[in-house]
């Protein structure tokens, strides 16, 4: 098992990684947050697998009045409906202020989960279990909650520290293999802006990770929740360098926004067709070499993930829903540009002509 510290001024916690860690989970939940009662939130599929056993963790460690919520799978539960059945949820089982909120899932009830624990009773104690490689390694850590609305992605949230994360290896040994390839983009991502010697490590290491080894994924998990740490030490509210996780995402996000979240392009797959649009439009800059790109293409092939797509909208519909994102300020789209592996940079003054051109470089 490996522990991860999150310390800020205002708080700290941990992220417990490892196989088997939800057995355990409910000793570890009584010990940041020790109350009777307790909501544990989930989607239909991994409640399918994990729900009894986290049930039954929770049960033996004390907590007596157990609200067990489920939403069907998929990006489109995300929403304020689905926050606004929480609530009603947790009121009608008499949830207090020293109450946990227990996500298990991914990114998706992790996001929605929380902002409901950050929003009910002013705030709850939450604990964020991940059960996917996209959610324990960016989406489960750093304390950004939210949902999302018709005109755009995360539009509605807040910054919410979990009390813990624990985030069971072993979890992703039933993931969909599209879902496995999804969270590697995040990994990409996170070597792309902090760490050339992990994109180095994750070429050499493709073939463990796909086959599940235990030993791999753990360091695998372990390395990526470390950088995401120490970005969101540096920013906890992203005012300069926790920008840099957004990586890809400007692209990303008015991706998924175009294709009604999820359907067709799913989070990570988006991620990966950003990363390679920034880095494009990088290159024809001139700020950054060639060779980045190409190794960039190569890897994300290599783990199956795509660099271009058919399903783009028009790049005038892109180019508007860009404009909502939250990175935008005084008008100008803020993108995230590799300047070299391991490095990127906040960019403010982009040409839309040029951002056009990179939208073109990923539409097959």
């Amino acid at each position: 098992m490996a522990t991860v510290e999150l310390k800020l001024p205002h708080h700290r916690y941990e992220i417990r990684i490892g196989p088997g860690l939800l057995e355990k989970v409910g000793d570890l939940v009584q010990q940041v947050a020790p109350h009777h009662g307790a909501a544990l939130i989930s989607d239909q599929n991994v409640h399918r697998h994990y729900g009894p056993a986290v049930l039954g963790s929770l049960k033996q460690y004390g907590y007596r009045n157990l609200r067990t919520v489920q939403f069907p799978p998929g990006e489109e539960q995300k929403n304020l409906e689905s926050v606004h059945h929480l609530y009603d949820e947790l009121l009608n089982a008499r949830l207090e202020r020293r109450s946990p909120v227990v996500a298990l899932g991914g990114g998706v009830i992790g996001d929605m989960a929380g902002f409901a624990a950050a929003s009910y009773l002013r705030g709850v104690p939450f604990v964020q279990c991940p059960t996917s490689l996209l959610a324990m390694v960016d989406a489960s850590v750093g304390g950004k909650v939210g949902v999302n609305l018709p005109q755009g992605k995360n539009l509605v949230g807040a910054f919410y520290q979990p009390s813990l994360v624990v985030a069971d290896t072993r979890t992703l040994s039933t993931l969909p293999q599209r879902e496995l390839r999804c969270g590697l983009a995040e990994c990409i991502k996170h070597a792309m802006i902090r760490d050339s010697d992990l994109f180095d490590w994750i070429e050499a290491h493709v073939d463990q990770i796909n086959g599940l080894e235990e030993a791999t994924l753990l360091e695998l998990v372990s390395c990526n929740v470390a950088i995401k740490v120490s970005v969101v030490t540096e920013d906890e509210k992203e005012s300069g360098v926790r920008a840099h996780l957004n990586f890809g995402h400007s692209f990303a996000h008015a991706i998924e926004a175009t294709t009604r979240y999820g359907v067709g392009i799913h989070h990570g797959e988006a991620v990966s067709l950003g990363m390679v649009a920034a880095t494009h439009f990088a290159v024809e800059a001139g700020r950054c070499d060639p060779m980045v790109l190409k190794r960039l293409r190569k890897l994300l092939v290599r783990v199956g993930l795509p660099t271009t797509t058919a399903a783009l909208a028009p790049v005038d519909q892109l180019m508007n829903t860009m404009q909502l994102d939250k990175k935008v300020a005084d008008g100008q789209i803020r993108l995230i540009l590799p300047d070299r592996l391991g490095q990127v940079s906040i960019v403010s003054d982009s040409r839309e002509s040029d951002v056009a051109a990179a939208w073109n470089a990923i539409r097959s």
